[in-house]
């Protein structure tokens, strides 16, 4: 069966969806989540793009983010490829480490800029036994660096976007972190959240 065609376009702000094959575990601690932000960033000095949340779990991670100059296809492949490259290497693996390449919805601002971002934020919420009791506790998250109102650790991470949409004149940041906590998604959380747990601490 032919893979299906990846719209792309410059303007577009895409929810970007990566899972270990089987559901398997990609992120066992600390060390896997800080090389894939080491990659994150050393894509980001190749192509210009920024991410707006983001959340990474055992199991799977979410990014929202616009491209502005590499079609997602070749952003992504980069990422994964040099990942699961990492992967292989550290943990002596064979095989295919992702159930597929990725999955990506184009979102159109500003609801479906807010939801999804709230959406990805509650994602250690939303397991079977929560992972921790509010947003902000998560470590592997970006919500921690809106709700503290800490400057972006990272090249790729603007902050500045969602509190910008709030339709409030003060207080926007506030606001933006009181519309994650608030949020309540139309569809149950996806069934992928169900059994996974955070990379460990180490």
């Amino acid at each position: 069966m032919a893979r299906p065609i990846r719209t792309w376009h410059s303007a577009g702000y895409y929810h970007i969806t990566i899972r270990g094959n089987n559901r398997q575990n990609i992120f066992h601690g600390a060390s896997d989540v800080n090389e894939y932000y080491r990659i994150l960033t050393y894509v980001y000095g190749k192509y210009q793009f920024e991410i707006y949340a983001f959340c990474i779990m055992n199991n799977h991670n979410h990014l929202l983010l616009r491209s502005y100059e590499a079609p997602l296809g070749k952003l992504m492949a980069i990422v994964n490829k040099r990942y699961s490259d990492y992967f292989r290497k550290k943990y002596n693996y064979t095989g295919q480490i992702y159930e597929s390449r990725y999955f990506s919805k184009e979102i159109g601002p500003p609801t479906g800029l807010l939801n999804v971002s709230a959406y990805i934020h509650q994602n250690p919420l939303e397991t079977k036994i929560p992972i921790v009791q509010a947003m902000e506790q998560y470590l592997y998250s970006s919500y921690q660096y809106y709700y503290h109102d800490i400057p972006s650790p990272f090249p790729f991470l603007n902050l500045h976007l969602l509190p910008r949409l709030m339709p409030v004149e003060k207080q926007k940041l506030k606001a933006y972190t009181q519309y994650c906590i608030q949020y309540k998604p139309v569809e149950n959380p996806a069934s992928e959240l169900l059994e996974c747990q955070a990379p460990k601490q180490m």
